[in-house]
């Protein structure tokens, strides 16, 4: 006896109802995110011509001096503008390693000041690697009519 094989039809699966689920998502999540702005000092660079993209590495030191002469030290403000007690909070942050880069991002409204402090600081405690930081700008026409 032959039996009749029932034709079969391909499976599928339907993705609509999964795509909408998916922008549901997508939707719900950009609705409920909320977005912190942290304060931080606000920096205006200097300007050089000859500015050279520093690479980002994990350990150095980052001293950032806004316009009023307040320092941070890898992002945490110091309780006020003393020569000690940035040298106290760089120590406190490196112990004994003096290999790591010593980075200065002063504002451009800084006093001279400030940046020598915080220089200073860097040859007193024997930092061999210090950069300031700056943005970069217009070259100038050396060219004069």
């Amino acid at each position: 006896m032959k039996f009749s094989h029932q034709q079969q039809e391909p499976l599928s699966i339907n993705l609509t109802p999964l795509i909408d689920v998916v922008f549901l998502l997508l939707i719900f999540f950009m609705v409920t995110t909320t977005f912190t702005r942290e304060t931080q000092l606000e920096v205006s660079l200097p300007e050089a011509s000859s500015a050279q993209t520093a690479s980002q590495e994990q350990d150095r030191i980052d001293i950032v001096i806004n316009a009023d002469g307040q320092f941070r030290v890898n992002g945490q403000a110091l309780v006020n503008a003393q020569v000690e007690t940035l040298r106290r909070a760089v120590i406190e942050l490196v112990g004994e390693e003096r290999q790591i880069p010593y980075v200065i991002t002063a504002d451009a409204q800084t006093s001279h000041q400030a940046v020598v402090f915080a220089m200073d600081v860097a040859g007193q405690l024997g930092f061999s690697q210090l950069r300031i930081t700056t943005q970069e700008g217009v070259e100038l026409d050396d060219s004069s009519d």
